[in-house]
Order: C-alpha cells, then structure tokens, then sequence
C-alpha cells in the first residue's frame, strides 16, 4: 500500500528566521541556501509575511518585495510560497482599513506569493471574511487557520475541541473560499491529545479530500508528539525548519519529522536525508556570525503557564537585551497568566501576544494594573473583534478611563475605515510631500510600516542586525548611549548600584544615581532630581526617544508631554511633572536612553 504523502512546508526563512532572530536576517546571508533547499527538492516555503515584513524595513534597510522578487527568482515559478497574515491587520499590529487589506493582497499576488496563510488572533471569523475575499479575488490560495494554544493552569472557558469546532462550524457557514484549512499553535503549548481530536473532528466536518495542516513549535517541548498525533488524525501537512533554524522557539527540524516516522505510513514529501544534510551545511555556515539567544535553542517547561509563541518570544527577549532588562523577563512570564485571562481568551499569536506580552511588560515594570497597555485596552474594548469570552469588567472599565475610548462592538474595518491614517490616498500625500515615488508597493509599504516605512523610503534607516563581534558576541558587548555633541551617557554599576554618567570634553561631569529597583513607576510620573536651578526628569524605562515634542524656553504643564520613549514596542509618554520651563532638553531622537537617565530638564 502506498505511503501517505505529507505537504511539508519549510518555515525556515519565515517563522525560523523570526523565532530565532525576530525576523533579522539579510537576504545576502540566506539566499544561497534557498538555492541548494530548491535543489534539494523542496517545493513549499513560508517566505514572507507576517513580522519579515516590517523587519526588513524598520532593521535590515531592505525592501520585502524586493527580497520576495528574488527569492522566487531562484525556486521557480512550480514552487509554493507561502506567506503569513493576520487578518484584517494583514502585517501591521493594527487593523487595517479595507482598502489597505486589499492591496496587501494585491501586492502580494503580485511580488510571487501562491498562498496566503489567513488568521485571526481572536478567532473572530467576521475578522477573516474580507481579508479572504481580498485573498480569492487576487488569485491567491487561501489557507483559512483557526488558531490554537492551551489556557495556564486554572483558566477555562475556551480552547477546547469544541470551541475549535465552533470556530470552523462558524468559518463553513460564512460561505468563506478556501484551499486549505490550518490549525496554527504559534505558542506550541496544545497537547497531543487535543491536537489528535481537534484535527480528527475537522476531517469529520470538512468535505472529503479537503486539506488540512497542523503548526506547532517546540517550545514547550512537545512538538513532535503533537506532529505524530495531528498524522495519525489524518492531517495532510505540517510545516518544519531546518538547523540552525529549527528547535526551541521554532519548528520542529525536518531530520527529526524524517526519523519520528521512519517505517510509518507516511511520505514527507519524498524528502531525503542526505539532501537536507546539503541543505543544513549550507544555512549554518551561512548565519555563523549570527548571535544565537541561548532561549531560542532550548525548550522551556514554564511556557504553558505564559503562554509566550516562539516568534514573539525571541523578539522580546532581543529587545529586553538591547534595553539591559533582561532580567525582567521571569517576572513577566509569571504575569502573562493573569493577563490572558482577564483579556478574553485570545489567542497567544501576534499582535494578541504582544498585547498580551505589553501588558505583563506594564504590570510589572510600572505597577500591576496601573498602565493599561494601548494595544491590550483597545482588544479588551472590542476595537479589534469580538474576544472568544468576555473580558474582565474591571480591566475593561480601566481601559475606558485611560486610553479614553468607550467599548465597542462595531465591526474593525469600518472604524478602520473612518480612520484619515489608514486611507492610501493619506499615505500618498505623505509620499508626494516627501518626493518619494507613489507606487502602489511604496503606498502599501508607507501604510503599513507608518514613519518608519517613510523612513526606509527616504534612506534613512540603519541596519540593526545583531552578529557577533569576534570572540565577543552582542550580548557581552558594552552599550553606549549616543548623545548630542560630543556628550556620551553610560550607565555604570558601581558597589551594586547604578550611575548614570554623561562624559563631555572639559571638566563638567554629570552623575545620576538611578533609581533602585523598589522605586515605583509610572508611564505619566517622572522621578524629579534637584540639578543647580531646576529639577532634572528622567527616564522611568530603558528606551529609544522617538519623539521630543517641546523645546527648551518653552513653558510647560505639569501633565504636557515632554518626551515620547519607545520600549518593547510601546510608546511611553513622559510629562513634564509640575508646571515650569523647560530649561533643556538632554537627549536626541533616536538616542537609547537608559532607566534613571536625565533627558529634560525643568525650572
């Protein structure tokens, strides 16, 4: 009897690159392995989408169409390239007006993608209905996902096999077009057994010959359990990696999928052995000056109490390295449970584990619930969709208060729609006014990235891609801060406490103790240091300063905002404090600062 044949799709150059390196890697550095992967006979690659959208344009200083050009350049036009999007968000982390949607679809089909992975974090089927019209209209495959994870320890009231059935009973009676349906665990924290009767009841419902795939990723150590319990169910694909790109935060590797079923009933693709071993050499050798984070090597057993995806894990972690507070990411874990239960349920995939990750971030950095973050409050508030269970009263009441908005129940697009920002004809406006080319992809890229696709258009994005630095790698190396003029600021550890010191040419040397750690923050009350004749206002969090909105001379309010910080991807305002003058202002856009760093100063 004939073997089974199992799709497999290489989520290297997608969702390993993102896993692992949250989506930084150069096209120079990957598209010779690409080359010997096609050689090597695979014919179905995730090669976009998703976070390498942005990434390239906010870190890499390249173009994703660009990337996505070549990449099919060199597989062929047979092969099946895949990419990954969120809906109605498309690859941004905010809702999309419809236009927008349509032409990520349209730029897409256009730049060599044959298939559009198709998800909503909330399971929110209304969410998928346009996005998929959009996707059907331009030609495009159609992969329909009903997103997965399994709830921490003591939370019920969703993510059971019969929710699942709900979700895709709901998904057949909206008549929505699709080619394919996949059961997405970015969190890698479903079990096999859920796996095994999820999938089996999906085949029951679907019609016969209908495709099914399963993704899951390592991170909680289970992964090819749940791979050999979604087969034996009777799914017809499963997405793997390959070394150094496989394991830990991401897919399990094909090698390893190869040898779980050896002798079994079931072709993986007439993939052989010795062909991925080619394959392999070629990409390690390739990424070897790339900076490994150990967490993206390694299973973690405290993931199904976060529950944190293996994307957005890595990323987070990167970036609470770049900010020097990596040693707050066990307290936030601790907090992710909390979180996601008072959110309503969803799913732990992007953009839901970012706010669910930002407001962890807040609760424990600023106070637990004294900052709701912007994204958490607008999904508990119904801005983007309808959450699979109600979300706690009070933090929805919180999240009214202080972002100022009322709940909602309105369908996203429209509000989206009503939205001057999120129209194409503003974003071309913003082109003509910069003398940038007003192509559809640049209007696509603008809208999508905001300023910094603006940015990227213009020139002026830095490469930040994090290698190693001889013996030394990134992580060891010692963080400068950049300042005006010649003035430099560092932070110093001496006798277990913190300095900030800003070195000049000269005699003048300004040192700032920075706060302890039992000092309490919040995102709107500065820590005042008396300084000569006025009050010196520091940063409440390690951050890059992504607006400075007053200029020194100017008189202030004590709840005016001076300066706007970006950490873990939120922006945090931080106000005068009392009312005064503005006597100066000690740092530049762009600059990192860190915790406890002078960057205004007060009279």
């Amino acid at each position: 009897m004939a073997k089974k044949y199992i799709d497999i799709m290489d989520t290297t150059f997608r969702d390993g690159f993102q896993s692992v390196f949250g989506g930084r890697v150069l096209m120079e550095d990957f598209m010779p392995a690409v080359e010997v992967a096609a050689k090597a006979g695979i014919k179905h690659f995730e090669f976009g989408g998703g976070a390498r959208f942005q990434s390239l344009f906010f870190y890499l200083n390249e173009n994703a169409f660009d990337m996505m050009d070549k990449f099919r350049e060199i597989v062929g036009s047979d092969a099946n390239l895949q990419t990954l999007s969120r809906g109605i968000n498309t690859v941004a982390l905010d809702t999309g007006s419809r236009d927008i949607v349509d032409l990520h679809a349209k730029m897409f089909k256009k730049h060599g993608t044959t298939t559009i992975r198709n998800f909503d974090a909330l399971n929110d089927v209304s969410n998928l209905q346009y996005s998929a019209e959009c996707v059907n209209k331009h030609g495009l495959q159609h992969e329909a996902v009903i997103t997965m994870m399994d709830l921490p320890p003591g939370c019920v009231g969703a993510h059971t096999v019969d929710f699942y059935e709900k979700i895709l009973r709901q998904i057949l009676d909206s008549g929505m077009k699709f080619s394919s349906l996949c059961f997405k665990d970015a969190s890698g924290t479903s079990y096999p057994k859920k796996v095994y009767e999820t999938i089996k009841m999906a085949k029951e419902l679907l019609p016969e010959n209908s495709h099914v795939r399963f993704h899951t990723h390592e991170t909680a150590g289970v992964s090819v359990a749940c791979y050999l319990a979604a087969l034996e169910a009777g799914a017809d694909g499963i997405d793997t990696a390959v070394d150094p790109l496989s394991g830990g935060t991401s897919q399990p590797d094909i090698l390893t999928m190869l040898h779980a079923t050896k002798n079994s009933d079931y072709n993986l693709g007439d993939l052989e052995p010795s062909k991925m071993l080619q394959y392999r050499q070629v990409l390690n050798e390739q990424l070897k000056d790339y900076y490994f984070p150990g967490e993206a090597q390694k299973v973690s057993p405290l993931i199904p109490f976060s529950p944190m995806p293996g994307g957005a894990l890595t990323a987070n972690t990167q970036m609470m390295r770049d900010n020097n507070i990596l040693d707050k990411f066990p307290d936030v874990i601790d907090a992710m449970s909390e979180v996601v239960e008072k959110g309503g349920y969803g799913t732990s995939v992007t953009p839901v584990s970012q706010f669910y990750w930002q407001q962890a971030f807040s609760n424990v950095m600023f106070g637990k619930w004294e900052k709701i973050a912007d994204g958490y409050g607008k999904m508990v508030l119904g801005y983007f969709g309808k959450t699979p269970t109600e979300p706690n009263q009070d933090i929805v009441k919180l999240a009214s208060e202080q972002l100022k908005l009322e709940p909602t129940k309105e369908n996203p697009l429209d509000i989206a729609d009503r939205d001057e920002k999120k129209s194409l004809s503003y974003w071309e406006n913003i082109l003509k006014e910069e003398n940038l080319e007003t192509s559809e992809e640049n209007i696509f890229i603008a809208a999508a990235c905001a300023d910094k696709g603006i940015e990227f258009l213009k020139g002026e994005t830095k490469v930040n891609v994090r290698k190693k630095s001889g013996s030394n790698d990134v992580e060891a190396s010692p963080k400068k801060q950049e300042s005006s003029g010649d003035i430099s600021s560092y932070t110093i550890l001496l006798d277990g406490e913190k300095y900030n010191v800003q070195v000049a040419p000269g005699t003048d040397i300004n040192i700032t103790a920075a706060p302890s750690k039992e000092t309490n923050q919040t995102q709107e009350v500065q820590t005042n240091t008396p300084s000569g004749s006025g009050n010196n206002v520091v940063a409440p969090v390690n951050g890059v300063v992504v607006k400075i909105v007053a200029n020194p001379g100017d008189s202030v309010s004590a709840d005016q905002t001076i300066v706007v910080l970006e950490s873990m991807k939120m922006e945090i305002e931080v106000k005068a404090g009392s009312d005064g003058k503005l006597s100066s202002v000690n740092i530049t856009k762009g600059q990192n600062v860190e915790e406890g760093q002078p960057i205004f100063t007060l009279e």
